[in-house]
């Protein structure tokens, strides 16, 4: 139980707290999402992405395997949430929205930070590479998932080279391929905006609660929570153990795939307009519901 105290204080109650402002600031101002979207999208989110994989010291065989781990854990779940959503006959926006939460795991605020201190800075490391991975996959397949609320998959694969945080990526591994630095004014800058990403997503989270509709879509809502919390770390463990992984690369790579959806989603969704009412939802309470089913696998772990 203290476990579970200690948890939701350090990890959970800080983001709360954040999300709750937004609510409010945004039922009195009357603030739009969508403008907020937009900022994050275009400009935080792309800073955010630079910063981590160019600053990254991880060995290239260690990203290879972690990276690929994170990529076969997202695509089972996608053909998972896309099964899911189509046995209870979902229209396309609110599957699109489905899959979407599904995929998409709160990796790096709240990843990180429990890596950090259920494990130390051994699992952070690794931790890292998963969170890097997990926002290249939000931002490409990510990207393509919520454009196909509403267009072809053609189009929607032609969405990805209108991302801003692609190019991001692109230039990141080039920076750290041929061991590149920003001059130090453009390195400050990047370095601010970085740190604004998360506490502008919390926000938006916030913003987007406003939109919370209740019983509203229960079933579609429950499978997510469901694979999300539950099925994904089961395959995160089921896969890393099979790629032989053990000692604090396990012990990452489990508590990340036992994220809640990311605030990001509610970004991609309210960009892309699908469904970031019911997107909101499942962030809001996989995020709640999260410490009864991470303190278990942290027990597990440890």
């Amino acid at each position: 139980m203290s476990n579970l105290i200690s948890l939701f204080w350090n990890n959970l109650l800080p983001i709360f707290i954040i999300a709750g402002i937004g609510y409010l600031v945004g039922k009195w101002l009357e603030i739009k999402p969508k403008t907020l979207s937009q900022v994050i999208f275009y400009i935080f989110s792309p800073a955010l992405i630079f910063d981590l994989i160019s600053n990254s010291q991880l060995q290239a065989r260690e990203i290879l395997q972690i990276g690929s781990i994170t990529v076969v854990v997202t695509l089972l779940l996608t053909l998972l949430a896309y099964l899911s959503g189509k046995a209870l006959k979902l229209p396309r926006k609110l599957l699109a929205a489905s899959i979407l939460v599904v995929i998409l795991p709160n990796a790096g605020n709240y990843g990180l930070s429990v890596n950090l201190l259920s494990f130390g800075e051994s699992a952070l490391a690794y931790a890292s590479i998963y969170f890097s991975f997990s926002v290249i996959l939000m931002y490409t397949l990510g990207v393509v998932v919520a454009s196909l609320g509403s267009v072809s998959f053609r189009q929607a694969l032609l969405a990805i080279l209108k991302v801003p945080s692609l190019y991001a990526v692109l230039l990141a591994f080039i920076f750290l391929a041929f061991d590149l630095q920003l001059p130090a004014p453009m390195k400050v800058s990047v370095s601010l905006l970085s740190d604004a990403t998360i506490p502008a997503m919390l926000v938006l989270l916030g913003l987007q609660i406003l939109n919370l509709t209740r019983n509203q879509h229960f079933k579609a809502l429950s499978i997510a929570a469901g694979l999300r919390l539950l099925i994904s770390p089961a395959l995160g463990l089921g896969i890393a153990l099979l790629a032989g992984l053990h000692g604090a690369a396990l012990q990452a790579v489990v508590t990340e795939s036992a994220m809640p959806s990311a605030v990001t989603n509610t970004v991609l969704a309210t960009e892309y307009d699908v469904e970031p009412g019911f997107v909101a939802s499942v962030v809001f309470y996989t995020t709640i519901l999260s410490p009864i089913t991470v303190t278990p696998i942290l027990a597990l772990l440890s």
